[in-house]
């Protein structure tokens, strides 16, 4: 970009702007970016739910973890269209334990009317996590149609008949 100065700022002495050392900076590798963003996501509903027995670096693979360690400026080779199975399947199993996990703790927030999930969680106000999970299927190659059934299936068993005809 073209920064245009004022005259008589031209002679001015002092520490660069930090306009200047931000034009001086790498561009980031977007996707990199997507990638670590996939991982900080999934570490967090590991932490929300107390998910136990996950391995967060189980769900990807070779390319995807070795991906993690390198600079967001690098340009890094991210996991292809083509996935192992056994990956996509634990994939899979953490997404509807996730889903599972929401639910669990949806209906027990209606049961305890005393005190609301948004009192214990304030900065999770307005989060929906199944529809995280069904966005999160994207980024991981899973049908989000298995995330939403497995949502629609888990209300009906709590009883909230209401909500999974929605």
């Amino acid at each position: 970009p073209v920064l245009d100065m004022e005259d008589a700022w031209v002679s001015v002495e002092g520490p660069v702007s930090i306009v200047e050392l931000a034009l001086e900076q790498k561009r980031i590798h977007y996707p990199l970016v997507e990638h670590q963003f996939v991982l900080c996501t999934i570490l967090y509903a590991i932490m929300r739910f107390s998910l136990k027995s996950v391995k967060p670096l189980s769900l990807f693979d070779s390319k995807g973890k070795n991906a993690f360690f390198k600079d967001l400026t690098s340009i890094q080779l991210l996991p292809s269209g083509d996935m192992d199975p056994n990956v996509l399947s634990v994939r899979q199993q953490f997404l509807v334990k996730v889903v599972s996990s929401a639910v669990q703790a949806l209906c027990s927030s209606q049961k305890a009317k005393e005190v609301s999930e948004e009192e214990l969680f304030p900065f999770e106000k307005g989060k929906n996590w199944p529809t995280l999970a069904a966005d999160l299927a994207q980024y991981l190659q899973i049908s989000e149609d298995v995330v939403k059934r497995h949502y629609v299936c888990e209300l009906y068993s709590y009883g909230m008949d209401h909500l999974g005809e929605e």
